[in-house]
């Protein structure tokens, strides 16, 4: 189960919103994720509280505010084909869509995902100490 986040700079209109989550979701897709495993969310920061060097590493042109930062979450044991290939095929459908490709920067964070309630509920407790707060509830 992906976790996209995309940050960008205040104000975009839905239309680049939308065409960055559909590019995203789609080269998920291309690379083996399930067409109805979409979880996505996007974050509008201030220039302040969303600051980026405009040419780190070298690049062509510089950063401008259309600067799109790609977060994907997702569980462990991608291999680096398999990064590639989504890659590959985000870069092509944003560069077709008319984004500058130099200014789109993905991470990619791998987790090991908890199902069920009681697994996650059990990871947050069980090193807690035994304090009134971490007490089931009386009532």
């Amino acid at each position: 189960m992906p976790l996209v986040t995309i940050t960008v700079r205040k104000p975009k209109p839905s239309r680049f919103k939308t065409t960055v989550l559909d590019a995203v979701h789609a080269a998920l897709v291309s690379s083996g994720v399930p067409l109805t495993d979409k979880f996505q969310r996007v974050i509008e920061l201030d220039a302040d509280d969303f600051c980026f060097d405009p040419s780190y590493p070298d690049l062509k042109t510089e950063r401008t505010n259309d600067f799109v930062l790609i977060e994907i979450l997702w569980s462990v044991g991608r291999s680096v084909k398999v990064k590639k290939k989504f890659l590959e095929a985000l870069m092509k459908i944003l560069a077709d869509a008319g984004f500058d490709t130099e200014h789109v920067m993905v991470c990619f964070k791998e987790t090991s995902w908890e199902t069920g309630h009681s697994a996650v509920a059990a990871s947050f407790t069980r090193d807690l100490p035994d304090l009134p707060i971490n007490r089931p509830n009386p009532f």
